[in-house]
């Protein structure tokens, strides 16, 4: 084998070192060195390169490692490089043409939600642009998500605003409203029927950073006629497992 090819196969296994320890939490020698399939002491000078460079940890009472603090810097590093708005760009059309509805990512910003990608399925309504518009928290389904994993103080200025009343369906209880987010953080995802709009009812999904933050979400909308309120489990399974990709894409492992 030529130096080239050595090394090569020499990062190939420490990625694979640093994926092992990812899923088990922590591992021995041993253990790397039957999943990696090479000699003990090939793992063992693996997990010391990269225990040198502070990706992976040991534990000097159990002889067990684990991934390090180096892995947090480099994630957080990746992390500040990534754009939910262009990561989610693919996903939102993919679920759009799934679904046949209009697709949307939005984020926090001071007290509402902004869109900031929008995809459109064949049957949803041309007319309706979301992207760019700043809809209430406590009225979108995207914005009970957002409003469900923010600090407690944003809770806090809406309350003290008061709950506006954009249709009849619109909960401006604080009571229904705080058992609707709690609700939202148990299930994983949140419903609208109405609230902001007559006509039109949403789910969405909260998308993660690597360290878990809620930083968007991902909703579908739709007509009421289409999108009934028997549908929306079923919808929020396909919009939850589209938010945990983008979550993944995003440097999230679960």
């Amino acid at each position: 084998m030529t130096d080239k090819a050595s090394a090569v196969q020499s990062v190939d296994r420490a990625v694979s070192v640093l994926e092992s320890l990812a899923r088990h939490g922590e591992a021995g020698v041993t253990e790397i060195a039957e999943e990696l399939g090479v000699h003990k002491s090939t793992a063992f000078r693996l997990l010391g390169a990269l225990e040198n460079r502070g990706l992976v940890a040991q534990s000097r009472e159990r002889g067990k490692y684990r991934l390090g603090a180096g892995m947090l810097r480099l994630a957080g590093a990746a992390a500040g490089h990534l754009d939910i708005s262009q990561e989610g760009i693919p996903l939102c059309r993919d679920l759009a043409d799934e679904v046949g509805e209009t697709v949307n990512i939005a984020i926090l910003d001071d007290d509402a939600a902004v869109n900031v990608t929008q995809a459109r399925g064949a049957a949803a309504v041309a007319t309706y642009n979301w992207l760019g518009r700043r809809t209430p928290l406590h009225a979108t389904s995207s914005g009970k998500v957002l409003l469900a994993h923010a600090p407690p103080a944003v809770g806090k200025r809406l309350l003290a605003a008061g709950l506006e009343r954009f249709t009849e369906h619109t909960v401006i209880s604080p009571a229904v409203l705080d058992a609707q987010l709690g609700a939202c953080v148990e299930q994983g995802y949140a419903v609208v029927v109405e609230e902001l709009e007559r006509g039109l009812n949403a789910v969405a999904a909260p998308v993660r950073s690597y360290d878990g933050t809620v930083i968007g979400a991902l909703s579908v909308s739709g007509p009421a006629y289409r999108l009934g309120e028997d549908l929306l489990p079923g919808l929020a399974k396909r919009t939850m497992a589209a938010a945990e990709e983008l979550s993944r894409r995003m440097g999230h492992g679960g």
